[in-house]
């Protein structure tokens, strides 16, 4: 049974890459991406694929992490003997309120990870914050990077949301970052590059954003300059869709791009960062 739950996880990124292409891409992919949907959904048993098709006609997202003895997307405490049978994995699990499929999530999974205290005195502050502050923060941004390839541009930043801790396990979130890449680049032109990793559950969706002033070959001879790393809760998988058109909006002029690739500092890649955000992110 753990192996048909990982492949509706996998038919469901595939899936998820899809509607992202569908929103910001130039429709180069699509066939790719259908025919490894087509194939996954063929080692689907019976029951699976029923299952699937049934979730998968109310909401794109049919599986979900239980993280802290919650679903992760709506929120419903999973009852104690159901938890078990989560971990054990002999049949599939659905939320009693979303219907959705429940996995346990990996041990060494990244998470999100301030204190208690700390998250509430963030939530106060994410309630009066507007624009990009409600993702990132100064502390979350290299004006500098020193990677020469997209899996060290990655860890950098992964490391900046590890250090402010955001996230536990920087590792984990490149590694599952970079099986991200595998799927499908994410370099979408315009020297721009939007590498993440959706199922960090216990908080917000967190941005990072880092800028390589010699670029960096991002496969096929994609050269990118600016990089946005971002660690998405699975329940706001549609909302970073937003998000990310809103920065590629911000950045589609050549000129917005000079100016932060020009920045000196991480203050100064921050105010920039802020002034082009201003009217595309809410």
């Amino acid at each position: 049974m753990k192996q048909q739950i990982n492949l509706i996880r996998q038919l469901q990124e595939l899936v998820l890459t899809r509607d992202e292409h569908h929103q910001t891409g130039d429709g180069s992919h699509l066939d790719q991406l259908n025919d490894s949907i087509d194939e996954l959904m063929g080692k689907l048993g019976t029951d699976a694929r029923n299952l699937y098709n049934r979730l998968y006609k109310k909401s794109h997202i049919v599986v979900a992490p239980m993280s802290n003895g919650c679903c992760a997307v709506c929120g419903m405490q999973v009852p104690i003997a159901q938890k078990q049978q989560v971990y054990i994995c002999e049949h599939f699990v659905t939320c009693s309120s979303c219907g959705r499929i429940l996995y346990a999530t990996e041990s060494d999974a990244a998470t999100y990870v301030k204190e208690k205290t700390q998250v509430a005195r963030d939530d106060d502050a994410r309630s009066v914050k507007v624009g990009i502050s409600r993702f990132t923060a100064e502390d979350l941004l290299s004006a500098d990077l020193k990677a020469t390839t997209r899996e060290e541009a990655i860890a950098e930043l992964a490391g900046l949301m590890e250090k402010a801790k955001f996230i536990t396990n920087a590792d984990s979130l490149v590694t599952a970052a970079m099986e991200r890449e595998a799927v499908l680049s994410t370099a979408l032109g315009s020297e721009l590059a939007f590498p993440h990793v959706r199922g960090v559950e216990g908080g917000a969706l967190t941005l990072a954003m880092g800028i390589s002033k010699k670029g960096i070959d991002w496969g096929d001879g994609e050269i990118v300059h600016i990089v946005f790393l971002s660690a998405i809760p699975v329940a706001v998988s549609a909302f970073y869709l937003r998000l990310m058109s809103g920065l590629m909006k911000s950045f589609e002029k050549a000129e917005a791009r000079s100016s932060v690739i020009k920045a000196t500092s991480q203050a100064a890649l921050w105010k920039q960062l802020l002034k082009l955000t201003r009217t595309t992110i809410k």
